[in-house]
């Protein structure tokens, strides 16, 4: 079973996986499209806020930011890690449980990163919302940062994501049912 829809001008299958035997989400992965993830980088920046740096949650957010900072002149952007590196000065920790990860995680942000964005205006981007635990998460980070979370954005916004005034997105991503059907 899969999905068809219109993203940032592109169409795309989404293949329907099941999250129990009543609900199925469509799988959107962005890795390894890159015609996708440009378009869609395009259309967030163009409704994007002013914002001085981005910052997504590894790993599935990485191309988008990573385009996104590129398209917007190679601009430095930050990672909120799902563990602590060697090369880390240091690090600031919350615990998230996504949606589509099995388990409880945790995000880690280095110091260094945390000192560059204190005060500063910073986008949240990520490929999808659904729950919104993970954005919530890189959120803590920032704000634990000192910096100023000026907007939220995402390619999807999926179930109740969809009514959140707060996110900036491109499309509703529905739910659905056993059989493949919209369910919201």
């Amino acid at each position: 079973m899969t999905h068809r829809m219109t993203i940032a001008g592109l169409q795309r299958e989404l293949p329907l996986c099941p999250l129990n035997e009543d609900l199925y989400i469509a799988a959107f992965v962005i890795f390894g499209d890159p015609e996708l993830t440009t378009a869609a980088a395009g259309e967030l920046l163009r409704r994007a806020p002013e914002y001085d740096y981005l910052i997504s949650a590894e790993a599935k957010g990485i191309p988008l930011v990573h385009e996104m900072a590129r398209l917007a002149g190679n601009q430095k952007y930050f990672l909120a890690r799902k563990s602590p590196k060697l090369y880390m000065t240091g690090v600031m920790e919350v615990t998230v449980r996504s949606i589509t990860t099995a388990k409880e995680q945790k995000l880690y942000l280095d110091k260094a990163d945390a000192a560059l964005m204190r005060g500063k205006r910073i986008l949240l981007v990520d490929d999808v919302i659904s729950t919104g635990e993970s954005l919530r998460a890189v959120e803590a980070l920032v704000k634990e940062a000192g910096g100023i979370v000026c907007g939220r954005m995402a390619i999807l916004a999926e179930g109740d994501a969809q009514k959140r005034e707060d996110l900036i997105y491109l499309e509703k991503l529905p739910l659905f049912n056993g059989k493949g059907e919209v369910i919201g």
